[in-house]
């Protein structure tokens, strides 16, 4: 996992920094706050997580009720077809029997 800031500072910054938190926290300190960070780290990462997992989910059952649909559309296309087919053939045979004179 590549921090963004982290392109941006140098090694003397973050020594800078380092020595600020010491001497402003205290030694003790230092790790209840690492423990801390590290927790809200992986409560945010896990978060991330869940929602990328849902939209996931949301798109794939998006993609089956769109599958449902497709066939549900060609299988009425095809009813239609026959019915209008079977109609067609109904009104020609009458038409077959017509005899026009010229």
């Amino acid at each position: 996992m590549k921090l963004l800031f982290l392109d941006s500072i140098s090694t003397g910054e973050v020594i800078v920094i380092l020595l600020f938190i010491l001497i402003f926290f205290g030694a003790d300190s230092i790790p209840k706050i690492a423990r801390t960070l590290g927790r809200t780290i992986r409560q945010v990462k896990d978060a991330t997580q869940d929602i990328q997992r849902e939209i996931k989910d949301s798109v794939k059952d998006s993609a089956g009720d769109f599958q449902g649909i497709e066939q549900s559309v060609k299988k009425t296309f095809d009813e239609t077809k026959k019915s209008v087919s079977s109609n067609l053939s109904e009104i020609e045979k009458p038409l077959k029997d017509i005899k026009i004179e010229d």
